[in-house]
């Protein structure tokens, strides 16, 4: 039998092809192993949660200055702002920066900054954020759109730098407390665009005034000669400019307009169906209308019924035949029949249309939590409702328990069902276990919070918080007096800041 050689046999010399086929095939068994072990060995699973966190951004302030993080805790424009940097939508990477801050003159510059810290949207003069404000006087920012200058003229971009409305008015403003509502100036005349661009009215109007609450629902719009009409969010003329005044009360296609002097209940096609019988109309619901006589509240129909007597000190529409009264400054349930449903016992009684329940407090601390039927079917205090998960969680007691919207218990793992760490309590302390009830951060803590959708939670010993990540390991110590913020939440090594109207987190 043959045997493999290194060398020829007739001249002894090495067999150089053999020879590389050798180191070949030990190079390939080499990598096989590398491979194989590479396969074997245990990685680190790619968090969900990080990749979710990742694309959230938030202003951040530290060392005296302001930045911008993401969901991680991860710098992503280092802190060398003297200013807040604005970000419209804590989703996109466009982080508006002011500069050159005048404080006398309120007089700045302001550039717009991506991930990579490169400034974009070069081409403008001026590029801002369009601030709002709601009835609370919460400030957000509009979240889709940003408003530039050139040559001395404003227009709007979108988040992609996108021009959507030329540059070719005098002044853009957000109509206060509505949201896709952009009032326009041009020649002193008012005109309205939504968040698109798209002209709903035309500036050819003095003032234009929200109907409602909802931007769907139309606007009030009043002319040169001080005449009242409606304008709809379809652009259409639902009411001509005729009227001498017209309230912001609106359902059911019916509008409260004053003519000679008088107010009357018209429907769209401006036919009275109401004129007579009230002092004032504050709220319309089906045929229904509260109205105000000799400054007392009540109900009647559009046939002019009186459906509940004008005696209260206040009334408003809850659901069903039922609305909430004030009597005697005490709140309570009445139906549309003109019955006392729910005695008048509450300081603060309230419909919440997100989760269809009541909430009424009779001491201004705890609430009960009533439903449809005007049963009381919990009492606590509210801490937090979470439409997007559809969930409440309430203090019962000394425990904070989880309700769905029927007001159903569930335990904590049924909620949160993104996290692997869950806040549990023992003999007066907190801690956290993982699904399965394993306890991974013991009973240390004398406050605690869930982990949230960045994977960090808050916990409280000796009167200061610290920071834990979703495996329970440590970020901050416990060192953090928080006792003036409202919410205490952390990413990463920063907290909350104070001011939850701004939005932002720091290590201060």
């Amino acid at each position: 039998m043959s045997r493999g050689r290194r060398y020829d046999s007739d001249n002894k010399k090495l067999n150089l092809k053999k020879v590389f086929a050798v180191i070949i095939a030990l190079v390939v068994i080499i990598m096989f192993g590398f491979i194989i072990k590479e396969l074997m060995s245990p990685k680190p699973a790619s968090s969900s949660v990080d990749k979710v966190a990742a694309t959230y951004f938030y202003p951040v302030f530290t060392n005296n200055k302001w930045g911008v993080i993401d969901g991680t805790g991860k710098i992503i424009i280092q802190p060398t702002y003297e200013e807040m940097i604005v970000i419209p939508d804590n989703q996109k990477t466009v982080f508006v920066a002011m500069e050159e801050v005048n404080k006398q003159t309120g007089e700045f510059k302001t550039k717009v900054l991506n991930e990579k810290n490169e400034t974009i949207f070069t081409e403008y003069e001026k590029i801002e954020p369009i601030e709002n404000f709601d009835a609370n006087q919460n400030l957000w920012y509009e979240k889709n759109v940003l408003r530039v200058s050139k040559d001395g003229k404003y227009g709007l971009i979108d988040l992609d730098g996108k021009l959507i409305l030329p540059c070719e008015y005098d002044n853009i403003t957000a109509m206060r407390g509505i949201t896709n509502s952009l009032l326009t100036t041009k020649e002193n005349q008012l005109g309205l665009v939504d968040n698109t661009g798209s002209v709903i009215i035309q500036n050819a109007f003095k003032e234009i005034k929200p109907l409602t609450s909802t931007y769907e629902n139309g606007y009030i719009v009043i002319n040169n000669e001080n005449k009242y009409g409606v304008i709809g969010y379809n652009k259409k003329q639902v009411l001509e400019n005729v009227y001498e005044d017209i309230k912001s009360v609106y359902g059911s296609n019916k509008y409260v307009v004053k003519q000679d002097g008088k107010w009357s209940l018209v429907n769209e096609k401006a036919e009275v169906l109401l004129n007579d019988g009230f002092d004032d109309i504050t709220e319309i619901n089906g045929d229904n209308i509260t109205f105000v006589k000799d400054n007392k509240y009540g109900v009647m129909s559009i046939s002019k019924e009186i459906k509940i007597e004008a005696k209260y000190e206040t009334l408003s529409y809850a659901f069903g035949d039922y609305y909430i009264a004030k009597q005697q400054d005490k709140y309570g349930i009445v139906s549309a029949s003109n019955e006392e449903k729910i005695p008048f016992e509450y300081q603060e009684l309230s419909y919440r249309k997100e989760t269809d329940l009541l909430e009424g407090s009779k001491d201004g601390i705890e609430t009960d939590l009533i439903d449809r039927q005007l049963q009381v079917k919990l009492t606590g205090i509210i801490s937090e409702i979470n439409t997007e998960k559809g969930y409440m969680k309430i203090r019962v007691g000394e425990e904070y328990k989880y309700y769905n919207f029927k007001l159903e218990e569930k335990k904590n793992t049924e909620i949160l069902t993104s996290n692997t760490l869950f806040l549990s309590k023992q003999d007066g302390k907190y801690g956290f276990v993982n699904k399965e009830g394993v306890v991974v951060v013991n009973y240390i803590y004398d406050d605690a919070t869930e982990v949230n959708k960045f994977g960090f939670a808050a916990v409280k010993k000796d009167g200061v918080w610290g920071c834990i990540d979703q495996k329970g390991n440590i970020i901050v110590d416990t060192k953090y007096n928080l006792d003036y913020n409202l919410k205490i939440d952390f990413i990463g090594t920063y907290h909350l800041g104070e001011d939850l109207n701004v939005n932002y987190y720091t290590d201060k």
